[in-house]
Order: structure tokens, then C-alpha cells, then sequence
């Protein structure tokens, strides 16, 4: 058993909070590090040798800026559950903590003796999250689940495919749209338990589905599955500028006048064609067309610069790093610096600021510790253990 802190400058919201975090992957780590930026003292628990994430691309000088944003501003604890000791050690630790998040498939935590009625034995105000691809309870729970493949399964892929113009097979799958969701929920059921904890002094087992997160979601799509629609949904294409692409939605009455307008086109707003709301969706393609003519004869930069002055919603296509360099988008006001032994890097906050409430990532990312650094345990009683903590991914859901 060996440990190391990161320096943290935690907020105050969860200050009084610790949380055992036994995930790797991204939803869990993600929800985890949510909690330590509100203030949550947050001890991740590797296996020996540290947590495989720590070796995912891109790498700086051999440490993962993943792995880095993924786990900032948290405490590094590696754990044999061969160990008699350090099982010990980990029923220690949830015995005193508020909340522990698991994301191995369901299951496996009771095969380690670490399960949730295991957990509520050692400690009955524990806040008990695990995720996983289907839940604790779906016929489905036994199968391996990434984002990918719950992307798949909930018909996500399928729709997007939907809304591409003469596209026959899903696109390629790199996004973890589901285990970003997954987090974000994660977090909000976290929260919720914590709160109801306040009021009844009894803790909560949070069973966190990625599926249910995808068709939380996907409103439209789940609605027009049971409610077919007359005519498809509407799709925003890329509209060809002169050096790229632009986006435009003219979606309400008042911006379809003022991209009229915008174009020097006023007699679009009286076309039989576009003159209301359905009569637009039914010439959509049409309507994008004359649209594209007139970006086509514009740099995207231009296009842009023109609609959204006219009040127009209206984008260039960034790539990442043109959004994070670019100054007008503010992107710097939700960004961290965080630092470690290969030098600085940027993340995202949380995606809101509340006024009285600073929530900063905290500026360090744990280091895999040096073996014989020990970790101070309390004196709650230990229970009986068995099986090993493992670095196997085949026994990870998200």
C-alpha cells in the first residue's frame, strides 16, 4: 500500500465530504474528480502499479494529459486486496467516508467482498454510485459496456446516421458522449443522496445506467420512436463557405427574417416556400441550398461575422484547438491550469460558476506513489475481506 496527495485548494460546498473513488475509465473518474472540485477530499485507489489510465495517449513526456484532467485535485492510493492489511485499509477508509464510486460491472465489487450491502455493514450513511452500462438490476447487466457500445444499443448511432445526408452505415464511434452523460448524472445522483443523507441520516445506493443517460438525452428521438413525425427532422448541415464551412439556423420566424435580411434577400420571407414554420421544414433542403449559394461566394469568417450581427445563429466549424485559442468564446473563463512533474496543462471546470461558492480544479495531478509511503488509516473496525483488486479492464463498464 503506497499513496501520494495531490496539493488541492478544494471549495467549500463539499469540504466535509470524503470519497473513496474505485473507478478508472472515464465516466467514473470524471464524476469523481467533479466531487473534489467542489471541494470533496477524493482518494482514488490504484492497483499495484497504478492505474492503467495513467498510460493513455496523449502523453507528455511519458505522464497521460487524460489521465491528468480525469483525476486532478485528487488523493492516489494503491491497495493489494490480496494484502490482508490493505483490505483492511479499504474497509477503514469506507467506514469513515460519505461516498464511494465503484464502475466495475455489476457484480464484481460483491465477488470482492466490497459490495453494497458489504459497504452498509462497515458504514450505513455511505452514499454508495456505482455505474455501469445497464444497471444493477437490467437482464442486460452482465455485459461488457463502453460508451461505444451503449451509443450502439440505444440507438444513438442510428439517429445521427438519420440526420447525414446519404450516409448508409453509423459513423465511426470516438466520442464518450455516454460516459460524459454518465458522469454528469452520476454526480447529480451523488448530490441528491447526499441531501436526503441530511434529512434521515441513512445512506443511499445511486445505481447509475449509461443507457438510461443516453434516452434522458435523446428527447426528440425517444418521442418520435412512439409518436412517428409527418416528415423527418429537420438537420443543420455544414453549408460550404469559400475556405470551410459554416453553420446556420434560422429555427424561429424572427431569424429566418433577419437571415433574409442578412442575405439582401427580402423576398425569401414572402416565398410561398418559407413563408411559415412547417412550410420551411418542408423545403429545408431548398432553403439550404440558396443559403449555401450565398456562403459559398464568402470566407466562413465573414459569414459568420455578417449573420450574427443580423442576429442570425450562425458558427464556423472550429477544431478544438481553434475553440480553446480563440478569445471572443471566453473558452479561457472555464479552464484550470494544473501542473505535474512534465510541466502545465489546461482542463474544464465545471461547467457553471456559483457566486459564492469558488469551485477551482485543484492545481495538482497525483503522482503514482513510491512504494513504503504510508496512508493514515482511522480506527474503525475492519471486516473480513477476500480477492484482489484489479488493473483488468474486462471487469470495467464505463
Amino acid at each position: 500500500m503506497t499513496e501520494t496527495r495531490a496539493q488541492t485548494t478544494p471549495g467549500d460546498i463539499l469540504s466535509d465530504i470524503m470519497v473513496v473513488d474505485l473507478t478508472t475509465m472515464m465516466a467514473g473518474p470524471l464524476c469523481a474528480r467533479y466531487l473534489a472540485d467542489m471541494g470533496a477530499e477524493v482518494v482514488k485507489i490504484e492497483p499495484p502499479g497504478g492505474d492503467y489510465m495513467r498510460s493513455r495517449p496523449p502523453l507528455r513526456d511519458g505522464r497521460s494529459a487524460y489521465f491528468a484532467q480525469l483525476n486532478a485535485g485528487k488523493s492516489s492510493l494503491q491497495l493489494d486486496l490480496k494484502a490482508p492489511d490493505d483490505i483492511a485499509r479499504l474497509q477503514d477508509l469506507i467506514a469513515r467516508a460519505d461516498v464511494l464510486v465503484e464502475n466495475f460491472r455489476p457484480g464484481v465489487m460483491d465477488r470482492l467482498g466490497f459490495g453494497w450491502e458489504a459497504a452498509k455493514a462497515l458504514n450505513p450513511r455511505l452514499v454508495y454510485c456505482s455505474i455501469s452500462g445497464f444497471g444493477q438490476q437490467s437482464p442486460s447487466r452482465d455485459r461488457p459496456a463502453y460508451a461505444q457500445v451503449i451509443q450502439a444499443l440505444s440507438g444513438y448511432d442510428m439517429a445521427y446516421m438519420g440526420y447525414q445526408k446519404d450516409q448508409a452505415a453509423p459513423g465511426n464511434s470516438v466520442l464518450f458522449v455516454a460516459d460524459a452523460l454518465g458522469a454528469s448524472f452520476a454526480l447529480s445522483g451523488i448530490l441528491g443522496a447526499l441531501r436526503q443523507r441530511d434529512k434521515d441520516g441513512k445512506g443511499h445506493h445511486v445505481d447509475l445506467s449509461l443507457m438510461a443517460g443516453m434516452f434522458n438525452m435523446m428527447v426528440y428521438e425517444v418521442q418520435a420512436a412512439q409518436f412517428p413525425a409527418e416528415r423527418p427532422r429537420a438537420a443543420y448541415h455544414p453549408l460550404k463557405a469559400r475556405d470551410g464551412f459554416v453553420l446556420v439556423a434560422p429555427t424561429t420566424p424572427k431569424n429566418f427574417r433577419f437571415l433574409c435580411q442578412a442575405m439582401e434577400r427580402p423576398e425569401l420571407a414572402a416565398d410561398p416556400r418559407f413563408d411559415t414554420v412547417d412550410r420551411r421544414y418542408e423545403n429545408w433542403d431548398s432553403l439550404m441550398q440558396i443559403v449555401q449559394d450565398w456562403t459559398a461566394e464568402r470566407e466562413a469568417a465573414e459569414c459568420e461575422s455578417i449573420l450574427t450581427r443580423a442576429g442570425v445563429p450562425a458558427a464556423c466549424y472550429n477544431s478544438v484547438g481553434q475553440a480553446i485559442s480563440d478569445p471572443a468564446l471566453g473558452v479561457p473563463a472555464f479552464m484550470a491550469q494544473l501542473s505535474d512533474a512534465s510541466g502545465a496543462l489546461s482542463v474544464p471546470r465545471l461547467p457553471f460558476f456559483l457566486d459564492r461558492a469558488p469551485m477551482p480544479v485543484g492545481p495538482g495531478v497525483p503522482e503514482l506513489p513510491d512504494a513504503g509511503r504510508p496512508f493514515p488509516v482511522g480506527s474503525a473496525p475492519a471486516a473480513a475481506g477476500t480477492a484482489a483488486f484489479s488493473n483488468d479492464e474486462t471487469e470495467r463498464d464505463t
